[in-house]
């Protein structure tokens, strides 16, 4: 801190006649002091002088570390990964540290100087200087960091948003896929039908007809053997191979809706239209012998 007198003395010095009165009183007065200053307070002044130096090309190459990074924060936005804000929260706490240790530093060389003989306006006026800029850059880190804080915490409700969506997607599409199932069910279950064929012996074996002499065949009705019967889909049942050279059909479809051909020796039922052949009943019986 001396020394930065020392050398402010010296530029005084060197000043113009056209210097005030005042500028002239305290040139003189440095000049005594340097005068009066023993080797050991010039050779303290010196160093401090140096420390106040370094201490301005610091402070103000900080300003320029505070401006690239608020660069980054700006270009990157939202779209950093996760590297790059662990990155710039290391950096803004560096700041923040450096900040306060170039704080402590210039608190101690003010004090140091207010306690010498050798202090001048001018480097008060320095001081109060750098104080400022200190302050203005510690403004700025502070609010780089509530910014930082405050995007954390929007990107957070962001991703409980996004998490409550996912949510509601899933519980949607469980509810569609479980509808489908059930429309599938129901669809599969109207469009079941069954088919039984068999001669005379084991459709009156299995409950499906009854007979008696001189009596007609008759169609049971809700007594017969299930387990007899074919199942099938209407929707892709279009022909049955009945396997004989002669078939009757016992149940009530509409004879417009299907035909019996005969095929390489044997006969095949055709359903011709499958809704109206299935529209009276699912259960289809033909008798063969």
């Amino acid at each position: 801190m001396k020394k930065i007198v020392i050398l402010c003395l010296s530029a005084a010095l060197l000043a113009t006649t056209a210097c005030s009165n005042k500028e002239k009183d305290e040139q003189l007065r440095q000049a005594q002091a340097v005068a009066e200053a023993s080797r050991e307070e010039l050779a303290d002044a010196v160093a401090d002088r140096d420390q106040l130096l370094g201490l301005v090309n610091e402070i103000t190459s900080g300003m320029g570390q505070i401006k690239q990074l608020e660069n980054i924060l700006t270009v990157q936005g939202a779209g950093e990964t996760q590297g790059q804000k662990e990155q710039i929260i290391a950096d803004i706490a560096a700041i923040q540290k450096t900040l306060q240790d170039r704080r402590e530093r210039l608190e101690q060389l003010e004090k140091k100087l207010k306690d010498s003989n050798l202090s001048s306006s001018k480097l008060q006026q320095t001081i109060a200087s750098l104080n400022a800029q200190i302050d203005s850059q510690t403004a700025e880190i502070n609010a780089l960091r509530s910014n930082l804080d405050a995007a954390k915490t929007r990107i957070g409700e962001l991703d409980t948003q996004v998490d409550s969506l996912a949510t509601t997607v899933n519980t949607v599409t469980a509810q569609r896929d479980s509808t489908e199932f059930q429309n599938e069910k129901l669809a599969n279950e109207l469009n079941t039908c069954y088919y039984a064929i068999g001669n005379k012996s084991e459709l009156k074996d299995n409950k499906i007809i009854e007979t008696g002499f001189l009596r007609k065949t008759k169609l049971l009705e809700g007594e017969f053997d299930y387990n007899f019967f074919t199942k099938a889909d209407k929707r892709t049942l279009t022909t049955i191979d009945l396997n004989s050279d002669k078939a009757e059909v016992l149940t009530n479809q509409p004879k417009d809706s299907y035909t019996i051909l005969d095929m390489d020796g044997h006969k095949v039922l055709q359903i011709t239209n499958p809704a109206r052949f299935w529209s009276l009943s699912n259960y289809l019986v033909v008798k063969i012998d």
